[in-house]
């Protein structure tokens, strides 16, 4: 009963099933965590090759929780710690041994120190690599804070091509409408600093496509050189960023660490969809159970 009660609740709210079986709302909870922690233990913890690293915010005032994924299995194997420090991120460490540490050759994370530091410590032998998609969404910020800053400089009928325009420019130029094109040409012909700023961030993404990493260093020199003159302070405060994480961004370049992120996404929005169903979310053991059973 507990098994199919919790087949339910994959697909449903608490509230639905109790409903549906006229029990209590905290019995179909309890059920529903009975079944999950049998499909844990039957899984079992694997010793991953590639993992994946990201934390998650659970309640406001920068409460954290991090997962760890398994990037071939995929699936999340591991949701603790109390923050994203690195004696949480240990945390995991510890709890997947260490034999099964040693056999990690890949770690895909974002730019955070306690995270790579943990890493090096506790997998010295792992590759680490940076996620494309946070590094982008660096070089995203530079440009909104371009944006900003011509908005500020500018006055009168020179604003209203900027104002209300973040998302046009953020977005890549295929996912816009008619319109969104439309405004986004009338925009960049409008203010050439925001023109010279969007063609930089659009032609960045060219680094991702280098197989060898003296081909994508010499892109990212060239890249450099071409902020000379321009007074865009955030995007040479980017590149000094990108200057020093440069080993975990030519990562990218081994045919090695070429691992699909595309499931990473996925889980993302599942867990996005666990807290907006408030999903006992006051229950943190709930949450992780939903979150390590949610693919």
């Amino acid at each position: 009963f507990a098994w199919h009660v919790g087949r339910r609740c994959r697909g449903a709210s608490i509230s639905d099933v109790a409903k549906e079986f006229r029990l209590d709302w905290q019995t179909v909870k309890a059920l529903d965590k009975q079944y999950m922690a049998e499909q844990l233990k039957r899984a079992g913890m694997p010793g991953p090759k590639a993992i994946g690293i990201d934390e998650i915010s659970i309640r406001k005032g920068h409460t954290y929780r991090i997962v760890v994924s398994d990037l071939i299995r995929k699936r999340p194997i591991w949701f603790g710690g109390t923050d994203r420090s690195e004696a949480s991120m240990a945390m995991f460490y510890e709890a997947l041994g260490t034999r099964k540490s040693a056999g990690i050759r890949l770690a895909v994370m974002d730019m955070w120190k306690p995270f790579r530091r943990a890493t090096q410590t506790r997998a010295p032998q792992a590759a680490i690599r940076f996620d494309k998609f946070h590094i982008m969404a660096h070089l995203g910020k530079a440009l909104d804070t371009v944006r900003k800053a011509e908005y500020v400089r500018l006055s009168g009928k020179d604003r209203r091509y900027i104002k209300g325009q973040k998302y046009t420019l953020l977005s890549h130029r295929e996912n816009l409408s008619l319109d969104g094109k439309a405004a986004l040409k009338q925009l960049l012909a409008a203010n050439k600093r925001l023109n010279t700023a969007y063609l930089l961030k659009e032609s960045f993404g060219q680094l991702w496509d280098y197989q060898r990493e003296g081909w994508a260093r010499r892109f990212f020199d060239n890249w450099r050189k071409s902020l000379r003159w321009q007074r865009l302070e955030p995007y040479e405060k980017f590149a000094e960023l990108i200057e020093r994480h440069w080993d975990g961004i030519a990562a990218h370049c081994l045919p090695e660490n070429k691992v699909s992120l595309g499931f990473v996404e996925g889980l993302n929005n599942k867990i996005r969809v666990i807290q907006r169903r408030a999903y006992g979310l006051r229950d943190e053991e709930y949450l992780r159970l939903k979150v390590l059973t949610c693919m």
